[in-house]
């Protein structure tokens, strides 16, 4: 069994004396894990770094052996995410969100996103905006997507700021203003959703705000169920990006 494509290395953990097991995202086969001979090596262990966009070609006897990779690099964002709290807060994140996901289940919409995010490290209130739909996407590719097409009660398309924490579902101002204190705001930047790759706008309280609504429904439908303990890594991303926007102004 062969196959080749472009990667997105999540991590690595030591084999032996001198290989490890890379994990990668890929476009067409999701989260995948193989061998590299030698990937402890000078000349190996700089390019299997978190971010960094590689070449692979995976091998191996049976289709669900762990098999081996042989890795050429593309594009090197290591470095350069390793100079912020930012960038190391937030490629572990990425990375353990996708963890979240079967191992070899395609999903292109991530891969695409994750890219992105990685892209724009370097300017945080772009990237917590990113991030932020990211989680969103999370949840629609885990099965929990929100609907923040529509008002729920009225079916409007237009001034929905809230989300209902019992249906997931957008509500407009005028529905929602009787119930104000129980639903969750939903900033614009999360519900506008034509281009929604392109660097968004959000100040500090949209961001504020879209961590809490989205944070809301993984620790509902994800964390919680499986036991798993609020990420560091999130919250050392998200603290990050506020202080780097307090002392910038």
């Amino acid at each position: 069994m062969e196959w080749t494509g472009e990667a997105i290395i999540l991590g690595t953990r030591k084999h032996g004396e001198t290989s490890v097991i890379l994990e990668v995202m890929t476009l067409e086969r999701g989260r995948h894990l193989g061998l590299v001979r030698g990937g402890r090596s000078r000349r190996l262990q700089p390019m299997l770094q978190p971010g960094n966009a590689v070449h692979v070609t995976w091998r191996a006897r049976l289709t669900d052996h762990l098999g081996h990779f042989s890795v050429e690099p593309v594009k090197s964002r290591a470095a350069a995410l390793m100079e912020s709290a930012v960038g190391i807060h937030g490629v572990q994140h990425l990375a353990g969100l996708l963890r979240l996901l079967p191992e070899r289940d395609a999903h292109a919409t991530l891969y695409d996103a994750l890219s992105i995010v990685l892209d724009h490290m370097d300017t945080p209130a772009v990237a917590a905006a990113l991030m932020a739909r990211f989680e969103l996407e999370m949840l629609t590719e885990l099965g929990f997507g929100l609907d923040l097409s529509q008002c729920a009660a009225t079916g409007a398309t237009r001034d929905l700021i809230w989300v209902s924490p019992k249906s997931g579902r957008a509500v407009s101002r005028e529905a929602g203003a009787p119930y104000a204190t129980k639903l969750l705001p939903l900033p614009g930047f999360l519900s506008h959703r034509e281009g929604a790759n392109a660097p968004p706008s959000a100040d500090a309280d949209d961001l504020r705000d879209a961590f809490r609504l989205t944070g809301f429904f993984l620790d509902r439908h994800v964390f919680a169920p499986r036991g798993i303990i609020w990420p560091a890594a999130r919250e050392g991303f998200v603290e990050a990006c506020r202080r780097v926007r307090a002392e910038t102004g």
